[in-house]
């Protein structure tokens, strides 16, 4: 049963939901736009949530109004509970199913256009210090096939900056050796290359002539496997790295994307230019990489107010 029939199923019943408009959405999401299942999922999820919102309030959703609208969000944040970023992330599945509907002549004007989503607070992005990735890397036993595979895990995680999904997609057939490229399939599927380093280089030799000989059961043609031959999925990496760090003093929690977070701040905190981040990490607009100069801005002044002689005054 595939996202869409399923959801045929929950529209049954419904006064204010027995149209095709949402299940032709989420198809041109998935055929058209070619979303991700979990994408798929979520802006489903929130357009059936305002659906059912306005089902309950009897409002009819194709001649909703501002008002209403006001009131939906007050509904969220009084009674729901939810936080900025949830109600933002709302906000905007429900302004990309509204200008589907206006790009299909459904409906004239895109409401939601007019909907200013509460103020996020700022996030800054928690990443590991150089020292502790060396000893978070030292917890894997190379010795072994499994201890070879989280190694290069680590590795290439921090090595290419690359997100978890893009991770576990790594065929062998990506891989450059003799330019230490890797072909990485990103969002949208969209193409870009990616580059690893000597130390990279050179546990993924080791996992490729010893290691993955002895997992790769099934003759895969993945990279990463799991103890019977299959392809790791992002769970399976999550288990190994929150195991790996129970190896060492580090008290932080740890995820695929801190890692990612690591590599970006401390290109960022070596000099590297924000363009080049941006081009590294996969990002489409320039602003998704700025959120890293406030990480480096930050210990620029603890470097400055702990080395410059004239930055405090002596007791």
């Amino acid at each position: 049963m595939t996202i869409i029939t399923s959801f045929a199923i929950i529209l049954l019943g419904s006064d204010n939901m027995n149209d095709n408009n949402l299940i032709n959405y989420l198809e041109y999401l998935e055929y058209q736009k070619s979303y991700s299942k979990y994408t798929i999922k979520s802006y489903k999820e929130d357009i059936i949530e305002f659906l059912m919102f306005c089902n309950k309030e009897r409002l009819e959703y194709l001649k909703i109004e501002y008002s209403d609208i006001r009131i939906y969000l007050m509904y969220l944040k009084e009674t729901k509970n939810d936080n900025s970023a949830s109600i933002n992330r709302k906000l905007s599945s429900l302004r990309g199913f509204y200008k589907y509907l206006v790009n299909k002549n459904i409906i004239k004007n895109n409401i939601f256009l007019l909907i200013n989503g509460p103020k996020k607070a700022k996030k800054l992005p928690r990443y590991f210090e150089y020292n502790e990735l060396e000893e978070l890397f030292n917890a894997a036993d190379i010795k072994t096939p499994k201890g070879q595979r989280d190694r290069l895990i680590l590795e290439m995680l921090y090595a290419t900056g690359i997100r978890v999904g893009e991770l576990v997609n790594i065929k062998i057939e990506d891989i450059n050796k003799s330019d230490r490229k890797i072909i990485i399939l990103g969002k949208g599927n969209k193409e870009r290359n990616v580059i690893y380093g000597d130390y990279c280089e050179d546990i993924l030799n080791i996992y490729l002539s010893d290691g993955r000989v002895i997992l790769n059961k099934k003759s895969s043609n993945f990279l990463f496997l799991n103890h019977i031959g299959e392809p790791l999925t992002e769970r399976g990496i999550r288990y190994i790295l929150s195991e790996l760090i129970k190896n060492t003093s580090l008290t932080k929690n740890i995820s695929p994307h801190m890692i990612r977070h690591s590599f970006a701040t401390h290109l960022l905190n070596e000099g590297c230019d924000l363009l080049s981040v941006q081009k590294l990490l996969g990002h489409e607009s320039i602003s998704a990489t700025q959120v890293y100069t406030h990480v480096t801005t930050d210990r620029l002044k603890d470097v400055y107010f702990s080395s410059f002689p004239r930055a405090k005054k002596e007791d």
